[in-house]
């Protein structure tokens, strides 16, 4: 079971918000490979492996979170949420 700690650490690695989605997890930790690799700082090549590191492991941790997310796909919720605005406002306040 992952820690709170390491799940907050993982996530201030990879600097996302509070509410990131998957694909936002995905986009932020290809963009931030791109930065990091070893390639791209012939100069610093410790750091910039040392930094791929962190970011391989946090995105691991992340990516293992969201595996044991489990869907709510009950039909009542699957219609709450796909309600438009007028299917809304009729189920709560009744169709005058």
């Amino acid at each position: 079971m992952l820690s709170f700690d390491t799940l907050i650490k993982a996530k201030t690695l990879l600097g996302l918000s509070d509410k990131a989605t998957l694909s936002d997890i995905k986009t932020r930790y290809k963009n931030m490979m791109q930065q990091w690799h070893p390639d791209k700082h012939p100069d610093d090549t410790d750091t910039a492996h040392a930094m791929s590191t962190q970011i391989n492991e946090a995105y691991a941790i992340l990516l293992e979170y969201c595996s044991k997310y489990e869907f709510n796909f009950d039909e009542e919720h699957l219609r709450e949420k796909t309600l438009t605005p007028q299917e809304w406002w009729t189920k709560k306040f009744g169709g005058r």
